[in-house]
């Protein structure tokens, strides 16, 4: 089961920011927007991991 708040808090330090929620809906802010493919594809690879379980 993967949550939205745990994949937020994982990525957000990659755009230097940070952000939770529950485990519906979770939003996240950076200052290093240059950063969110990055961040996207960490994200992605989350996804997938969870899925692959």
């Amino acid at each position: 089961k993967i949550k939205a708040g745990d994949i937020v808090k994982e990525i957000a330090p990659v755009v230097g920011g940070g952000g939770g929620g529950r485990p519906q809906m979770a939003q996240a802010g950076g200052k290093d927007p240059g950063k969110l493919p990055e961040a996207m594809e960490k994200a992605k690879e989350m996804v997938r991991q969870a899925f692959a379980q």
